[in-house]
């Protein structure tokens, strides 16, 4: 192997911010562009003519079954990288192949069980999930083809964190911006060219995906690397299995109970406000996504930095990395807080341009973002306790902030002093602040200054 790859590879050496942010700017390149998967779906959807809002919405109502399987896909892959990552500063590398093997197993084998049973149910989920008669025809029509790209999501979302913990997040990066830009070219040739409307929508991600899975897989498998993907290291292990799940629960847990919220706020919302707050959640889910990406790529980019650091037994430099992550997020949170309580109006126009959804939509959308530079201190403070393999902890406050804080306050605060709908996003920023200071300052007492 070449010496600038070999240095490439290695975060024990250098600053740490620029450790950091060398592998931060890829991943967030890399995860704007697969969210484009969904966002450029949704927008085109949104100007669909006639029928562009209930359309929207019956898409927005499969998001808590997107969700989950991005869950399981976290569940591997969050869990697998960390442990791989401190495995290869430990120079353990016949450890570090086989949790990478054991995780493209696990993908493997859970995509097919988890496609057969949400396409089988998929009409009474939906249901549950918020969609009515009115939009249920749109909400299926997208998840019955979106389902069979199920393995494709899974092998992207779970696998390609190996190739940034490998030290190549440009590699990484380029896995999503391949298929994105596909995504962007065969969708509007499919929902308008073909006139398929939202099942276009979807068979255009499915391939896309399909396309993004075939370059993960051809990169772990290519011999570039000193670690590669290799049938022999598949075998799965109970003692691996077990690391991985146990330390990976935290990314999965963080993803289900999105989806346990995003039922919960759909559900409460179709009951106070009917389609068109749901349609309106659908569309600041759809911000959210895009606002909180610098912050969600420091904290994936920072994680096999710390991971690395800490399997090397170099403490200091995993408290510099900390605390770089930690300002840099506190500080982008904040400005984007301000820039979107001035122009709210500007960013819900891209997705539709109902009079009723924008009216409506400009209050809802500056009382859910109330307070989100708080939001950084939970990503933060997760982050540290994955990269570092503290896992139960991380567990605790992805349930302490979503399912302790967020649900009760979904249901509870409409119905106190006739808030309905304003309620509903009044939980987050109220979530924001209690679980994210909580986190946060656990992380530092617990962690940080022990190290």
């Amino acid at each position: 192997m070449s010496k600038a790859v070999s240095n490439q590879q290695d975060f024990s050496t250098g600053k740490m911010w620029k450790n950091i942010t060398r592998q931060a700017i890829p991943l967030t390149v890399a995860q704007l562009v697969q969210l484009l998967y969904n966002i450029v779906d949704r927008i085109y959807i949104g100007h669909l003519s006639e029928v562009g809002s209930l359309a929207l919405t019956g898409v927005g109502v499969t998001f808590p079954i997107t969700t989950l399987i991005l869950a399981f896909a976290n569940l591997f892959g969050t869990g697998g990288a960390p442990l791989f990552s401190i495995r290869r500063g430990a120079k353990d590398e016949e450890m570090a192949k086989s949790i990478m093997g054991n995780v493209f197993t696990l993908i493997l084998i859970s995509s097919v069980i988890i496609m057969l049973s949400l396409y089988l149910f998929r009409v009474p989920l939906l249901y549950l999930f918020g969609a009515s008669d009115a939009t249920i025809l749109y909400a299926d029509s997208y998840l019955k083809i979106y389902l069979f790209g199920t393995i494709f999501s899974m092998v992207v979302t779970g696998m390609n964190g190996f190739i940034g913990a490998l030290g190549f997040p440009k590699t990484a990066m380029w896995t999503t911006i391949i298929g994105a830009v596909l995504n962007l070219i065969l969708d509007p040739i499919f929902i308008f060219g073909l006139s398929l409307g939202v099942e276009g929508a979807a068979a255009a991600t499915v391939i896309s995906q399909c396309v993004s899975a075939v370059w993960v897989i051809r990169f772990l498998i290519a011999g570039n690397t000193d670690i590669c993907l290799r049938p022999s290291y598949m075998k799965l292990h109970r003692h691996i299995v077990g690391s991985v799940l146990g330390l990976g629960v935290s990314g999965f847990m963080q993803q289900a109970t999105n989806c346990l919220v995003q039922i919960v706020c759909n559900a409460t919302l179709q009951n106070y406000g009917g389609d068109l707050y749901v349609g309106i959640m659908t569309i600041i889910n759809s911000v959210r996504e895009i606002a909180s990406l610098p912050v969600t790529g420091i904290s994936s980019g920072g994680q096999p930095v710390l991971g690395y650091n800490y399997g090397a037994k170099k403490p200091k430099r995993v408290k510099a990395g900390i605390r770089f992550m930690a300002l840099t997020g506190i500080v982008y949170t904040a400005v984007m807080w301000l820039i979107i309580e001035l122009f709210p109006g500007a960013l819900i126009r891209i997705f539709s341009d109902d009079a009723q959804t924008i009216a409506f939509g400009i209050r809802a959308m500056r009382i859910y973002f109330f307070g989100f530079v708080f939001m950084s201190l939970q990503f933060m403070g997760q982050s540290a306790f994955v990269g570092l393999g503290k896992s139960k902890r991380a567990v605790f406050f992805s349930i302490l902030r979503k399912v302790v804080i967020v649900v009760p306050l979904t249901v509870t605060l409409p119905m106190l002093s006739d808030l309905g709908t304003d309620g509903v996003f009044l939980a987050e920023p109220v979530s924001n602040l209690l679980g994210g200071l909580a986190c946060f300052l656990t992380m530092y007492v617990t962690l940080y200054r022990k190290l």
